[in-house]
């Protein structure tokens, strides 16, 4: 997969799934909820006081008739209501609405009747980057701030996961830090060089991981090789995981900024994937991040 178009026209082809919004009241919000029911992605349950829905569906001409898009009338707490709705499998998805992500992760940790599995959340992007040859995911730039080596192989299992979702069988995973050899003064190479030994003794399953790679020869086959690189992964990666959410972070704006890519994202971890939209978002955005969640939604 090349462009994130393909995977929009793949979650087209999954079975057709219920997507549970926490605050849809929300002019944003139903433009995309619009979009993804104009490209027939997916239904929606809203949950929200329903004039505030009503209301912003009027100024966007959000048809509320048919069952496309179905209002649930919540006054108080429509992020609990979103969560326990896909909790007892009324709902396939969760997206956020105009709703603060703390709040909505409060309620997804519910122990009565929030989506926990005993797996940390991790949030994982997938980019289409103009220069590049193939679809790129990068874990983590949102969610975990310095994960332990316990972390980051929960964050390998979860964007594992996703990859699986949309056809990856077995994706390379390079575990990312400043240099490619192990230095014991630098946490990040050793436990690169750990998670590698983990997955090659089966503790990471359904994967290639190789670590410690620098950015450069986990994605250039010519990087690697001039530095000498024998590895399925240098070169050919699928998955770049990073070391602490502020590398993950600045390399993902530096991906939107500096070269223009696309991208979408969810988080994984949950016992569905969660689409965590923002305002920041373009509408191009939040329906591939829709889409992100519908193909994958089948291997969680």
């Amino acid at each position: 997969m090349q462009h994130l178009s393909e995977l929009m026209e793949q979650a087209k082809s999954e079975e057709k799934q219920i997507v549970a919004v926490a605050n849809a009241a929300d002019k944003e919000v139903l433009s995309a909820v619009k979009k993804a029911i104009e490209e027939k992605l997916c239904s929606f349950l809203l949950f929200a006081a329903e004039d505030g829905v009503r209301k912003h569906a009027a100024e966007i001409d959000l048809d509320l008739s048919t069952e496309a898009a179905a209002i649930v009338h919540t006054e108080h707490n429509p992020q609990t209501a979103a969560v326990k709705a896909v909790h007892d499998h009324k709902a396939d998805i969760l997206m956020k609405g105009n709703i603060s992500t703390k709040k909505l992760l409060k309620a997804v940790l519910d122990k009565e009747t929030g989506l926990r599995t005993g797996n940390n959340l991790s949030h994982v992007a997938l980019f289409e980057i103009p220069n590049q040859d193939r679809l790129l995911f990068l874990t983590d730039a949102a969610m975990n701030i310095a994960p332990d080596l316990d972390g980051k192989t929960n964050m390998i299992k979860n964007a594992v996961q996703v990859a699986h979702g949309i056809g990856l069988q077995k994706p390379n995973v390079a575990v990312l830090a400043a240099v490619e050899v192990i230095n014991d003064e630098m946490l990040a190479t050793i436990d690169a060089a750990a998670l590698t030994q983990m997955q090659k003794r089966q503790q990471i399953r359904g994967c290639t991981v190789d670590g410690p790679l620098a950015l450069d020869n986990a994605i250039s086959a010519d990087a690697a090789r001039q530095k000498g690189i024998d590895s399925e992964v240098a070169g050919n990666a699928d998955i770049l995981m990073v070391p602490t959410i502020e590398t993950g972070n600045m390399l993902y704006k530096s991906f939107m900024y500096f070269a223009g890519a696309k991208v979408a994202s969810v988080i994984s971890g949950a016992s569905a994937p969660i689409v965590l939209t923002s305002r920041a978002d373009s509408s191009e955005s939040k329906l591939y991040s829709l889409s992100l969640a519908l193909a994958s939604a089948k291997t969680f």
